[in-house]
C-alpha cells in the first residue's frame, strides 16, 4: 500500500512519506521500550533496591519523553501526508485523465471516477492521517516487547514468538474479510449511484410513459441489492474480527497459563511473572487493534488500487512536437480497420475529403458513421491503416494541435451552468464581441438572446436545462462557428429539431461549408443533398457506395433505397376518421 501511495502522490513526495514512516516506527519502538522498563522497576521495588528503582524510573521517563516527542512528530507528518494526498491525488488523477483517449469516457467510467475522486480521496487521506500510525505502532511496539521478554525470560519470549504468526494470520484473515465486504459494497454503491442519476436525468421520459408513482424498478432493485450486499459485507467483517479476536485471546490465555506453570514450578518468581504478564498484556492490546485498523486500511488500499488502475491506463501517445500541416482541412482514411472488441466496426475503409467541402455519412444503425467522426478526432487509435488530418496522420499531431483543427457538434448538447455568453465563448475564449455577434446571428442565437430576461448574461442552468433542445443545438453550432476550425464534425445535429430550429441549423451548416471542411452524419434529406460527397456505409463495416446525390440515385443501390424511404416518410400525414 505504501508503494502504491507513493506512486499516486508522485516521486517528489517520497521523502515526506518515508519521514512519516520512520517517525511512526520510532514511536512504536519507543513505546515498547518505555513499557519494557516496567519489569526491572517492579523487581527493584519488591526487592527494596530503591536506588536501582529510581534509576530505572528515570530511564523509563526518558523513554516516555522520547516516545511522546516521536508521537507528536509522526502525527504532524501524518497529517502533512494526508493533506498532501487530498491535494495531490485530485491533481494526479486529473492530469492523467486528460491524457486518456476520449473514447474511454463513458457513463460507467465517469461514475466510478466521480466516486474515486470524492469517497476515494477522502478514504486515502483519512488512512494516512488516522490509520497508518496505529497499524505501524501496533506492529513495532509488540515486536519490541517480544525482544524485551526474550531478554527477561527466554521461555515466555519464545512463546510470544510462536504466537506472532497465529495472530498475524488471523489479523490478515480479518482484513481480507473486511476488504471483501468493502468490494461488494463498492460495486453495489456504484450501480445504485448510476440508477439514481438515471432516474433523475430521465424524468421526462418516465413521466411521459406514466411513471409518476415515484417507483422505478431498476432503482428499487439497485437499492435493495445494496442493502443485501451491505448486510453480507457486515457479516464478512464481523466474522473476520471475531476469528481474529478469539485467536488473540486464546494466545493470551496460553501465555498466562505458561507463566503460571513456570511460577508454580519455581522456575520463575512471582514478581517477575506479574511484571511480564503486564508486559504481555501490552503486547496483546495494540496487536489486537491491528486487525480492526488493518481492515479499514485495506479498504483504503482498495481505493488506492482503483486509483492505480486508472493511472495504469496507457495515455494516448502524444508527440513532443506538432506535426506539419501539409494540407489544412483535408481528411483521408487509408485502409482503416477498427473495432471496439473482436468484431470490426470499420473494415478497410478508405476515402478522401478535400478541404472546404461537405461530406455526408449515411447508412444503417451500427454501420460506423459515428465511429468515423470519432476516429478523426482521435477518440481512439485505429488497429491498422491511417487517418490523416491536414495531410498528416492524427497520431503525429499533438492533442492540442489536433483539437485546434476540429470543432464537434453532437446531437446531445451539453451546456455548462453559466451564462449564455460564456457557453458560446467555450469555443474561443478570446473572441471579440463582433465575432460573438456574427456567430450568434448565423446560428440564430441572437433571436434567443433577444427574448431572454437577462440577454447574454442569462444563466442556462446545468446541462442547459433553461433552454429547449433546439436552442441548445443552436448554441452548439455557434460554438463551432466562433471557433473557426478548418474541420467541423456534426453528428446528427438536425435529427430531432423542429422546423424553426432546423432552419437555423441548416443555414449555419451551409455557412460552415463555405469556410471549413464539414463531415455530417445526417438523416434529413436537405442536409444530404447539399453535400459535395455522400458516403454510404454498409453494415459490414465497408463503404458500400460513394458519390454525389444525383450519381448515387442513378446507380440504383442502397442510397436510392435510403432516399426513397426518407422521401416517402416525409410525405406521411395524419388524417381523421371519415
Amino acid at each position: 500500500m505504501i508503494r502504491d501511495l507513493i506512486r499516486i502522490l508522485g516521486p517528489q513526495h517520497r521523502g515526506p512519506v518515508r519521514a512519516f514512516l520512520f517517525w511512526a516506527i520510532a514511536y512504536g519502538v519507543l513505546q515498547g521500550i518505555a513499557v519494557s522498563f516496567l519489569v526491572p522497576v517492579t523487581r527493584a521495588l519488591f526487592e527494596g533496591d530503591y536506588p536501582s528503582a529510581l534509576r530505572w524510573l528515570a530511564a523509563m521517563a526518558v523513554a516516555a519523553l522520547a516516545c511522546s516527542t516521536a508521537h507528536y512528530v509522526q502525527a504532524m507528518k501524518g497529517f502533512g501526508v494526508a493533506l498532501t494526498a487530498l491535494r495531490t491525488m485530485h491533481l494526479r488523477i486529473g492530469d492523467h485523465l486528460v491524457t486518456l483517449p476520449l473514447g474511454w469516457f463513458g457513463p460507467e467510467t465517469v461514475a466510478s471516477t466521480s466516486q474515486m475522486a470524492s469517497k476515494g480521496t477522502l478514504s486515502v487521506g483519512g488512512a494516512a492521517a488516522h490509520l497508518l500510525t496505529p497499524v505501524i505502532t501496533g506492529i513495532a511496539s509488540p515486536a519490541t516487547i517480544v525482544v524485551a521478554v526474550l531478554f527477561f525470560d527466554w521461555r515466555l519470549g519464545i512463546a510470544l514468538l510462536l504466537a506472532v504468526p497465529v495472530i498475524a494470520a488471523t489479523s490478515r484473515f480479518a482484513a481480507v474479510m473486511i476488504s471483501k465486504g468493502d468490494d461488494l459494497a463498492h460495486e453495489a454503491a456504484l450501480v445504485a449511484t448510476n440508477r439514481v442519476l438515471e432516474y433523475a436525468r430521465y424524468q421526462p421520459v418516465l413521466r411521459a410513459f406514466g411513471r409518476t408513482s415515484g417507483t422505478y424498478t431498476p432503482l428499487d432493485d439497485a437499492i435493495e441489492n445494496q442493502q443485501i450486499v451491505g448486510r453480507k459485507g457486515m457479516a464478512y467483517s464481523v466474522f473476520g474480527m471475531v476469528v481474529s479476536g478469539l485467536a488473540i485471546q486464546l494466545c493470551f490465555s496460553v501465555l498466562i497459563s505458561l507463566g503460571a506453570y513456570l511460577a508454580v514450578g519455581g522456575n520463575l518468581d512471582a514478581v517477575t511473572l506479574i511484571a511480564l504478564l503486564g508486559l504481555i498484556a501490552r503486547f496483546v492490546q495494540p496487536i489486537s487493534e491491528v486487525g480492526e485498523f488493518a481492515g479499514a486500511l485495506r479498504m483504503a488500499r482498495n481505493e488506492i488500487r482503483r486509483m492505480s488502475a486508472v493511472l495504469d491506463l496507457a495515455p494516448l501517445p502524444d508527440p513532443e512536437e506538432p506535426a506539419d500541416l501539409l494540407e489544412p482541412g483535408r481528411i483521408e482514411f487509408e485502409d482503416v480497420h477498427f473495432g471496439y472488441t473482436d468484431a470490426l466496426v470499420l473494415d478497410g475503409v478508405s476515402f478522401d475529403v478535400p478541404a472546404r467541402s461537405m461530406t455526408a455519412l449515411v447508412g444503417p444503425s451500427g454501420s460506423g458513421k459515428t465511429t468515423v467522426t470519432r476516429l478523426i478526432a482521435r477518440f481512439w487509435d485505429i488497429g491498422s491503416g491511417s487517418v490523416k488530418v491536414g495531410g498528416t496522420d492524427v497520431r503525429e499531431h499533438t492533442t492540442e494541435q489536433l483539437m485546434d483543427q476540429i470543432a464537434m457538434v453532437f446531437q446531445d448538447v451539453y451546456l455548462f451552468d453559466d451564462t449564455l455568453r460564456a457557453n458560446i465563448l467555450v469555443g474561443r475564449e478570446d473572441a471579440s464581441d463582433r465575432h460573438l455577434a456574427e456567430a450568434s446571428r448565423l446560428a440564430g442565437v441572437d433571436e434567443i438572446v433577444a427574448r431572454l430576461p437577462a440577454g447574454w448574461d442569462t444563466r442556462v442552468g446545468e446541462g442547459g436545462t433553461a433552454l429547449s433542445g433546439g436552442e441548445r443545438q443552436r448554441i452548439s453550432i455557434a460554438r463551432a462557428l466562433i471557433k473557426g476550425s478548418p474541420i467541423v464534425l456534426l453528428d446528427e445535429a438536425t435529427a430531432a429539431l423542429d422546423p424553426e430550429n432546423e432552419q437555423f441549423v441548416q443555414q449555419s451548416i451551409g455557412h460552415l461549408a463555405q469556410t471549413s471542411t464539414v463531415i455530417v452524419i445526417a438523416h434529413k434529406l436537405s442536409t444530404v443533398t447539399a453535400a459535395d460527397q455522400i458516403l454510404v456505409l454498409g453494415s459490414d463495416g465497408t463503404i458500400a457506395e460513394r458519390g454525389t446525390h444525383d450519381s448515387l440515385l442513378e446507380q440504383g443501390g442502397r442510397y436510392r433505397d435510403f432516399w426513397n424511404s426518407r422521401k416517402n416518410a416525409g410525405g406521411w400525414k395524419l388524417v381523421g376518421n371519415r
